[in-house]
């Protein structure tokens, strides 16, 4: 026998990761979870442990007493680096400073880029971006045009071209990266 709570869990964790547009994979890839997972909770098939459930909540920007009480709180303004999450490959790491962003207008991310590295190239959407480069240079395609930045640049351009980063400096390079709508 299935209890209404469950059922409730599920489908209320479904409801909340769609009004932010994030898919179960995406959802899953955020909170370092499998996607299986993701769908088993939402089929109220699994039970997920208190902590997991905060650091879902977290990334959907909830919190347990919102969640299960139904009231809003206050909406969160200011994060420090506790709330950052954080992401590695390879030779790239994406931090996401505002985990929450994904339901607002705009999502700010810290990209750091080994020598040589580029980020994914991205196909072409509606929205615009904006960089800052915190730390060595990057080169930001765009279409057909490839243009250097260096530290303490900024860029900014309409999402409607391919478009990515490429690190041109001898080291590590850190870029603020704000997108609207979010998209990372």
């Amino acid at each position: 026998m299935s209890d209404g709570n469950s059922i409730t869990l599920g489908s209320k964790l479904r409801d909340l990761r769609l009004k932010n547009g994030l898919t179960q994979e995406e959802l899953a890839d955020r909170a370092e979870l499998s996607k299986g997972f993701i769908s088993q909770l939402e089929n109220d098939l699994t039970s997920p442990s208190i902590a997991t459930l905060i650091d879902i909540l977290t990334l959907l920007g909830s919190s347990l007493s919102k969640f299960f009480a139904g009231f809003d709180e206050e909406a969160q303004a200011v994060f420090t680096p506790v709330d950052y999450f954080e992401k590695r490959y390879d030779d790239e790491a994406i931090t996401w400073i505002v985990p929450t962003a994904q339901k607002n207008a705009m999502e700010p991310i810290i990209v750091e880029l080994i020598k040589g590295a580029s980020t994914d190239a991205d196909i072409p959407h509606e929205g615009e971006e904006f960089g800052y480069v915190l730390e060595g240079a990057v080169e930001v395609v765009i279409g057909d045009r490839a243009t250097v930045a260096n530290k303490g640049d900024s860029f900014y351009f309409q999402s409607d071209k391919r478009h990515f980063l490429r690190n041109v400096y001898d080291g590590a390079s850190k870029i603020l990266w704000v997108s609207c709508p979010p998209t990372f």
